[in-house]
């Protein structure tokens, strides 16, 4: 784990603490939270800070602006949510950086919160200018990072302010983050069963590198398990498929058998003659796929295998969907693999959903109280189970 600089060793009374928060929530239609997962997954750093004595000045972004200001990804619906779980005033800033921000920090009071709008409203947000980080930096005296769904960016609120701060220390969130993470890297209790889903083999070619050595089985499925069984000479009808990294996947299937580990594809796939609501589909042997049907969700079969292996570990670790799990009649296999690995949890092992679409299913399930962890950030946690470093963490101070 990263030996960084904590909230806890900070003496945070009367300061200015710029908080880096993962604030990027669903709206609705009409402009209302559609979940308030990610503010909920903050209290704890900001609760932190106003017992401290502290003034926290709150940064987030929304959405993709693209350095414009776009009215309907103002952070306003996050601030008013924020004030109801905190049972306080929250401040809402006019903007992220200027004279008029500075202001409205320069008279908050030991124990005030205040919002930061939205940080891709400047461009120099994403493409970590030295400038728009050097004003960003005004608005604290110490910087605390806990938006871990941003920790593999290298963006000015995550690296670029650091340079203007003399403390620089993790929150609550992200040690959360790092300590269940590591769980999955650093000498997990075995059996460790690696569950792999998701649209592309790109997408995981160095978390699969990464994790053979470390797993006893890896099992595959969701749109990338078409590129493996492509890779073993199946026909894969019109499932999705990367002609360009079927090598890649035949590489990979020979490393495992090079280490002794399983790498488990799916023996029977449901498939569909198109990937819609409402389109007819059936089970076929994964020998059997034709042209013209689309592989929409791993088999009943591969469900029952998928089973029996996680039934039997000791750490388990998800990332990304078995199948397209947003439409109902091909969620099966995923929302299956779900429940097999809430309950191997409620037997002691130690579970780790990756952010995303596989922590989205877990939710839908209603499992989320089931599992060890769930990830709030799917790059992020990716990155992380690559074994590479996450840019936000490395430039924060040492412990």
């Amino acid at each position: 784990m990263y030996r960084k600089l904590h909230i806890t060793n900070l003496d945070l009374a009367g300061k200015r603490v710029l908080t880096r928060v993962d604030f990027n929530v669903p709206l609705t239609p009409e402009g209302t939270l559609a979940d308030d997962t990610r503010i909920r997954r903050a209290l704890p750093t900001i609760r932190h800070i106003i017992e401290s004595g502290g003034k926290t000045v709150i940064a987030s972004h929304l959405g993709r602006p693209k350095g414009q200001i776009v009215r309907s990804m103002r952070l306003k619906p996050a601030a008013a949510r924020l004030a109801e779980l905190l049972g306080r005033e929250v401040v809402m800033a006019p903007d992220c950086v200027g004279d008029t921000s500075e202001g409205v920090v320069a008279r908050m009071g030991d124990g005030d919160v205040m919002l930061l709008e939205n940080l891709r409203f400047h461009g120099g947000e994403t493409s970590n200018d030295r400038d728009f980080s050097r004003r960003l930096g005004r608005m604290g005296d110490v910087f605390v990072n806990d938006a871990f769904g941003t920790a593999h960016r290298a963006h000015a609120s995550t690296v670029g302010v650091t340079e203007f701060f003399e403390q620089r220390a993790m929150g609550l969130l992200i040690e959360t983050e790092l300590l269940n993470l590591s769980k999955a890297t650093d000498e997990p209790k075995t059996p460790y069963v690696a569950i792999l889903g998701g649209a592309k083999v790109s997408d995981k070619i160095g978390v699969i590198d990464n994790l053979l050595p470390k797993v006893d089985e890896l099992l595959v499925g969701g749109g990338m398990a078409f590129t493996f069984l492509a890779a073993q000479g199946k026909g894969v009808g019109d499932s999705l498929l990367e002609e360009d990294r079927i090598e890649t996947a035949s590489a990979l299937l020979a490393k495992a058998e090079k280490l002794g580990k399983a790498l488990v594809l799916p023996s029977d796939i449901v498939v569909a003659d198109s990937v819609a609501e409402g389109a007819p589909s059936k089970v076929v042997d994964v020998d059997g796929i034709e042209p013209g049907w689309h592989g929409v969700d791993i088999g009943p079969q591969t469900v029952d295998e998928f089973r029996r292996k996680i039934a039997r570990a000791q750490t388990i670790a998800w990332n990304g969907p078995l199948g397209v799990f947003e439409i109902a009649a091909f969620a099966a296999g995923t929302l299956g693999v779900a429940e097999a690995v809430a309950a191997r949890t409620d037997e002691g092992a130690v579970s780790i959903v990756g952010g995303g679409d596989s922590a989205a299913a877990v939710v839908a399930a209603g499992l989320e109280g089931r599992v060890t962890h769930i990830s709030t950030g799917g790059g992020a946690s990716l990155r992380f189970l690559e074994g590479k470093p996450l840019p936000a963490i490395e430039a924060l101070s040492d412990a």
